[in-house]
């Protein structure tokens, strides 16, 4: 698959092959599915948790009498019902992590970028340069580019060049830069641009191809 290089002013500079072991793989639904949800899940901290009613404090003795109050019995002020009781089946900190081969993953991923390809989503561009490293000029770099979408930028390495980059971009709402060797199934699916300076092929290529 043949795609066009553009330059950071979005106009045309030359065409770059895609690798058709990447890039027109099979597209696999449930397994695109599955990566997302492992990824999701993952980003989970696990820590909440509310207290039951053995670790409520109160509640050392009989609140009233069994018999002869004409009110309901109780045994503890701890009790559900009570206000400032314990509570029932209370959540407690656990993992939620999930398991998925790493074949599985990398396959998700081809998946995705084999989607995002057919459907024209990925743009690729010559350099990450422009005549002012600013936010500003990133921004007009970007709406050249992709418009006004919702764009991932690949970044090749973390390499000084590309310091002055990250700086520009980190501010933009609707930009989300990631170091390629750091490919994810969540911002591949979420984002409806892929900006993939021609240096990053390498990179993707290196363990996805």
């Amino acid at each position: 698959m043949k795609v066009d290089v553009v330059n950071m002013k979005g106009k045309k500079v030359g065409t770059a092959e895609l690798s058709p072991t990447i890039f027109e793989a099979p597209v696999k639904v449930d397994l695109m599915h599955q990566a997302y949800v492992r990824q999701m899940a993952n980003s989970r901290l696990g820590t909440h948790s509310t207290k039951g009613r053995s670790e409520v404090s109160g509640g050392g003795r009989k609140p009233w009498r069994q018999k002869g109050t004409g009110r309901a019995r109780h045994g503890s002020i701890r009790s559900p019902q009570w206000v400032g009781g314990g509570g029932v089946f209370t959540p407690k900190p656990r993992a939620y992590e999930q398991a998925m081969p790493k074949k599985m993953r990398r396959a998700a991923l081809r998946s995705a970028l084999s989607v995002k390809a057919s459907e024209g989503e990925i743009i690729l561009v010559d350099e990450l340069k422009l005549d002012t490293m600013k936010t500003s000029a990133m921004a007009r770099a970007m709406h050249a580019i992709a418009g006004d979408e919702r764009v991932l930028l690949l970044i090749p390495s973390n390499a000084p060049e590309y310091e002055e980059v990250k700086r520009a971009g980190t501010n933009l709402a609707d930009v989300k830069l990631l170091m390629a060797n750091y490919l994810n199934i969540r911002d591949l699916l979420v984002s409806k641009r892929i900006v993939i300076p021609v240096a990053a092929l390498d990179v993707i290529e290196g363990y996805l191809g």
